[in-house]
């Protein structure tokens, strides 16, 4: 279980070509302009000009996802986050604006449509907030 990290990016929503690049930047670790563009144009059905990989990069470094550094000539742009550390804030977020419905036909409703495994896995959240929680009373 990846616990909620301190650092949370300004903004949590990305468009289609952000998200493909965030990922690639998780993907390599660190990376260039050039790294993300080659990468991109490895597809031979894909087109997208340099400029637009940087105007990217320098927007998700804005919004908080991306730091930038100069090394010598170049920068080169690293996650603040770990991809697992990205998804458990949007699912923190998702689960929120659940919460926040408050409408008990809402959360019926929602329980009605779960399936077997949905089950098992909430079982599995309920026994590990369990943990938690006796962790923490405990302590």
């Amino acid at each position: 279980m990846v616990p909620l990290p301190n650092h949370r990016p300004k903004n949590l929503s990305l468009g289609p070509l952000e998200t493909e690049i965030l990922k690639l930047v998780w993907e390599l670790e660190s990376a260039t302009v050039k790294d993300i563009h080659d990468r991109i144009l490895s597809d031979p059905d894909r087109e997208l000009a340099y400029t637009s990989v940087t105007t990217v990069l320098n927007r998700l470094t804005q919004k908080g996802w991306l730091k930038c550094n100069r090394q010598e000539r170049s920068f080169i742009w690293e996650p603040l986050l770990s991809k697992s550390e990205a998804q458990a804030i949007q699912a923190y977020e998702q689960l929120q604006q659940f919460l926040a419905v408050g409408n008990p036909d809402v959360v019926a409703a929602f329980a009605d449509s779960l399936d077997r495994a949905s089950i098992e896995q909430i079982e599995s959240i309920a026994q590990k907030l369990k943990a938690i929680r006796t962790a923490k009373e405990s302590q």
